[in-house]
């Protein structure tokens, strides 16, 4: 019986003729009714007690055994069971390759679903940038990403009405000529998806390679900066025209 979880044919035999008898028995008496060698009975017996299937007892100069009852070995294996499955989960996690190839995708519609399914996967952390048209399509999904407690912070291009709670707006002044449209998203900091706009025609990248997970974040904390900054100072800013003709060249 006992084999089909991995014990031994000796301790199965042992358990199993334990486990039929209604009182303790001695190593002779096991021996005797389960036909396991008298040379190995002691060595089967103290696994099954060190694995905790089998009790010992001494009584009058004698040691005894008996099973441990099978409603309680049923818990014992089940337990067991689950406790190894959730190693081997963790072992298998741990051991997964990430995937650090750089992925090209074309066409507006499918960047905006794969933009919306990486936005789904998301357990952290989202950072997203986008022009508000295309932000306004991300809304809804967002606002429940973050009544789940996943921080999500955005910088939006124009106007833009929102219940999220950390939202920096970008107003383009009208020598902004040179602002194409763009989108980015960074997953959990581990995950991003890039989109631009070339001649009317969206293509993106997604990656998971670090190096340029970690560009991607920083180039959004510095946009968020910029944009922070420049709607903070604008009258000091652009009365400069060294500084402002700086800013015009800057992605802002």
């Amino acid at each position: 019986m006992l084999e089909t979880f991995g014990f031994s044919h000796y301790e199965s035999k042992v358990y199993e003729t334990l486990a039929a008898s209604e009182s303790p028995m001695d190593a002779t008496m096991i021996v005797k009714h389960s036909g396991v060698p008298k040379a190995k009975i002691y060595e089967v017996l103290t696994r099954l007690v060190d694995k905790g299937l089998v009790l010992d007892s001494v009584s009058d100069k004698k040691k005894w055994y008996t099973a441990l009852p099978l409603n309680s070995l049923i818990d014992k294996l089940t337990s067991q069971f689950q406790h190894d499955v959730e190693r081997l989960k963790t072992s298998l996690a741990s051991k997964q390759v990430r995937d650090d190839r750089i992925w090209n995708l074309k066409v507006d519609s499918s960047i905006r679903a794969e933009s919306k399914h990486l936005i789904q996967r998301a357990v952290k952390s989202i950072r997203i940038s986008a022009w508000n048209d295309d932000f306004a399509g991300f809304i809804p999904l967002l606002e429940e990403k973050e009544r789940e407690g996943v921080e999500v912070e955005a910088l939006v291009v124009g106007e833009i009405q929102t219940n999220l709670k950390r939202v920096h707006v970008l107003i383009p002044s009208d020598e902004h000529e040179g602002l194409e449209r763009f989108q980015l998203i960074v997953a959990d900091q581990e995950e991003i998806m890039f989109a631009g706009e070339e001649d009317g025609n969206w293509q993106a990248i997604q990656t998971r390679a670090q190096p340029f997970v970690k560009f991607f974040a920083d180039f959004f904390f510095h946009d968020v900066a910029l944009a922070r900054i420049t709607q903070k100072h604008y009258d000091l800013l652009f009365g400069d025209e060294e500084i402002r003709r700086m800013l015009i060249r800057l992605r802002y």
